[in-house]
């Protein structure tokens, strides 16, 4: 996708400079390893309990998956170049498919951090290595060496991030359209430039903006999630008014498929955490309901709003608590 084909071109005076690279730095001698495998007999000891000291990355894999071939000994590089600031459990999710099916593990690769006990945040995807650097970062505190490009523009799609969240739809998209003027494949830049059309009332356009794309970006997790968000808001469409659904369920609040019908309207609105709660209710009163129903509804919301969106990191600790009492 050249800048000039490119449909989200826009010259808008942000500049990328300045490069470094990492060096690699030797695993920390002595001690145990921060690296190792679990299995669902010992997830708790291993990641809950282990959580409580520091944070704790659990890498999601399957050994015929291919991205997640390039992702884990990029995450053992850098948490073992971390020196002790986060460890690392790894999952075969073949062999030990309880875990990650409960914790909503639809796809891999897939890490989810855990700290003090519970899930504190995630990501999905064979990421670049500046991106599991920034992600550690956070968890565990910044290692010393200076940033480089990635980190530059990895900052600037944070900001329009949390531009587009506070309501600046143009502000954020001036951002993104300067970080595609620089990397015109960038997949957190498409995705969010199509979250902006969305937020301005363009569907269609977003879709269309997503379409055709190299299979490459077309597979990438951030934009599988704006088109499955797209389809959630043509779905929402069809499900009726939700004041009838409100005033069915003060009468009925067991009408678990009408709740879930106000809750998918409900995230299509941005009210996130109602559109949860709504789903965690039914779980609550019945986990058989359509098979499960809600609990698999809820992990699609998650899937969308992303492992870092603080309504999938309140809703996953509470489904955690319904699952694991």
């Amino acid at each position: 996708m050249s800048g000039s084909n490119n449909p989200y071109n826009a010259s808008f005076g942000r500049q990328m400079s300045a490069s470094a690279s990492y060096g690699a730095a030797p695993v920390a001698s002595g001690g145990a390893s921060p690296i190792k495998d679990t299995t669902t007999a010992n997830f708790a000891r291993d990641v809950i309990e282990e959580s409580r000291n520091q944070p704790v990355l659990v890498d999601f894999w399957a050994p015929w998956c291919g991205p997640c071939k390039q992702l884990t000994p990029v995450l053992e590089k850098v948490v073992n170049e971390g020196k002790g600031r986060v460890k690392l459990v790894k999952m075969n999710i073949d062999d030990h498919p309880a875990i990650p099916g409960q914790l909503g593990i639809q796809s891999i690769p897939a890490v989810i951090a855990f700290v003090n006990g519970r899930p504190a945040d995630g990501f999905m995807g064979a990421v670049p290595e500046s991106q599991v650097r920034q992600f550690i970062d956070r968890l565990g505190g910044p290692a010393d060496g200076a940033g480089d490009q990635a980190a530059e523009i990895e900052a600037i799609l944070e900001e329009a991030a949390g531009l587009l969240t506070g309501g600046d739809i143009n502000g954020a998209a001036e951002l993104f359209g300067a970080v595609l003027q620089a990397d015109p494949e960038n997949a957190k830049a498409l995705a969010g430039m199509a979250e902006c059309m969305i937020a301005a009332g363009q569907s269609q356009r977003a879709r269309e903006a997503l379409t055709d794309l190299p299979e490459t970006l077309a597979n990438d997790a951030g934009i599988q999630a704006v088109v499955k968000k797209l389809d959630q808001i043509e779905e929402a469409r069809k499900l009726g008014d939700p004041v009838a659904l409100e005033q069915e369920l003060a009468v009925n609040p067991d009408n678990h498929e009408q709740r879930v019908k106000l809750a998918k309207i409900r995230n299509v609105e941005g009210k996130r955490d109602e559109a949860a709660e709504h789903l965690l209710t039914i779980m609550r009163r019945d986990r058989a309901f359509d098979d499960d129903g809600a609990r698999r509804q809820l992990l699609q919301f998650f899937e969308v709003w992303g492992a870092k969106d603080p309504a999938t990191i309140a809703a996953r600790r509470k489904l955690s608590s319904i699952l694991f009492s």
